[in-house]
């Protein structure tokens, strides 16, 4: 019977595993299940093998007040370019990425029951983002929550006022891990050190290696956790029948 126990921990654990590193949020515009889509435009095409995006996700992220979720980057003036880029770099990540499992948070929001929270990103791709953005403005220090929606479209809330970027987020770590309510987590790893998700990237999807890092990593005391608990069931259960 100890056995069998064991192989069933087993099994369910590897099945828990292999969803994780391969799982599309419950959100407002993700797909039900990750899959090739040829079509992912410009900034979104490194996901085009397996995406949780459709092609008009993708499209419509490099859109300004796009359908998406009407968020307007320009309510300081006009966001420069070079940041732009990051923001929608960072809305394709979000969209289409299909190996954020382990960061996968259970919500209660009308536009999305699943979130992300603390996914570690690579210094490279906060700091970049940050130098991007430092001569821009906003009003808020975090994006998802407090804006004015009365006109339909995000709004500086009142009594608020426009700062410089570096004013409201000093380092790269107070803008990659306020903006959008800890979903990231600064780190001081690089991209090569598997150990960090990459916003940016060529070629073959890197982040789903560094989600089986840490998916392994914090199943291991769970596990145990497990096997502890059948260990003394199956004493106990023992104990009772001799």
């Amino acid at each position: 019977m100890w056995v069998v126990l064991v192989l069933l921990l087993a099994l369910s654990s590897g099945a828990l595993s292999l969803d994780k590193l391969n799982m599309c949020m419950d959100a407002k515009h993700h797909k039900v299940n990750p899959g090739p889509e040829g079509q992912l435009y410009l900034q979104c095409a490194p996901w085009r093998d397996n995406a949780c995006c459709t092609a008009n996700t993708s499209t419509e992220a490099h859109e300004d007040n796009s359908y998406l979720y009407n968020f307007n980057w320009n309510h300081c003036g006009a966001m420069s370019p070079e940041c732009k880029r990051h923001f929608i770099q960072d809305t394709c990540f979000y969209e289409c990425s299909p190996h954020l499992g382990p960061w996968i948070q259970k919500v209660d929001q009308s536009w999305r029951k699943e979130r992300i929270l603390d996914v570690p990103l690579c210094k490279e791709d906060c700091h970049s983002w940050w130098e991007d953005c430092k001569n821009d403005y906003t009003c808020k220090t975090n994006w998802h929550t407090g804006w004015d929606w009365s006109s339909g479209v995000n709004k500086c809330p009142a009594n608020s006022k426009c700062r410089k970027w570096t004013d409201v987020y000093p380092t790269p770590m107070s803008m990659c891990e306020e903006i959008w309510s800890k979903s990231y987590l600064y780190t001081t790893y690089s991209k090569t050190s598997g150990r960090c998700m990459q916003l940016w990237f060529n070629g073959t999807n890197p982040n789903k290696k560094v989600a089986e890092y840490y998916l392994n990593n914090a199943q291991q005391p769970q596990s145990f956790a497990l096997t502890m608990l059948l260990f003394l069931g199956f004493s106990s259960l023992s104990a009772m029948m001799y």
